[in-house]
């Protein structure tokens, strides 16, 4: 932002303006959705007034990598969209993050063909792992803010000792517990 580099780096008031940057990064984050199967419905349930990504200050999807600083891939990916899914996440304004959402985008799900990505952190690094088939939109809600902890506590983004980028590795785990069937559920003719 240019600001840090103003100040000196033993000042106090360095750490004021570092959680002044922190709070404004984690409180506008920018989806940039790549929804591409079921798990793209998830994603808009997400953004509905039901779940309301809205109060987590990331409401305002994007569909311009350049005005964009979190992609959500959900979904599978094949090997021609792959191309394409680079592109974008090269075009992204740094710092930029990344959520794999679903067992497809993951681990390429149930998917186990040549021409389905098995798995898009061998290509573009992750931040956070939703798992699901389709994952819950409380789910996603968590992974978001997973990626607002990491803002605030330090300097981002986290780079290696090359100086790229280092993915988090954060896998969310499910908040829900699945219910038993209201009635048994028999089949075939007794």
């Amino acid at each position: 932002m240019g600001v840090e580099t103003l100040l000196p780096s033993d000042s106090i008031i360095t750490t004021q303006v570092q959680k002044l940057i922190n709070w404004s990064r984690r409180s506008a984050i920018w989806p940039m959705p790549f929804a591409t199967a079921c798990c793209g419905i998830e994603l808009m349930a997400t953004a509905s007034s039901r779940y309301d990504l809205a109060r987590f200050g990331a409401e305002v999807m994007r569909f311009s990598p350049r005005q964009a600083d979190l992609m959500i891939v959900a979904g599978r990916v094949s090997i021609k969209m792959l191309p394409v899914l680079q592109r974008i996440y090269q075009q992204m304004t740094e710092p930029k993050w990344v959520i794999s959402m679903g067992a497809c985008a993951s681990t390429g799900g149930v998917f186990d063909t040549y021409a389905v990505v098995q798995g898009i952190d061998q290509y573009v690094p992750v931040d956070v792992y939703v798992p699901g088939c389709p994952p819950r939109p409380e789910t996603l809600i968590e992974a978001v803010m997973a990626i607002q902890r990491i803002i605030d506590l330090d300097n981002i983004p986290p780079k290696g000792p090359d100086g790229k980028r280092v993915p988090l590795n954060i896998a969310v785990q499910p908040t829900h517990v699945v219910q038993p069937q209201p009635v048994p559920i028999t089949v075939g003719l007794s």
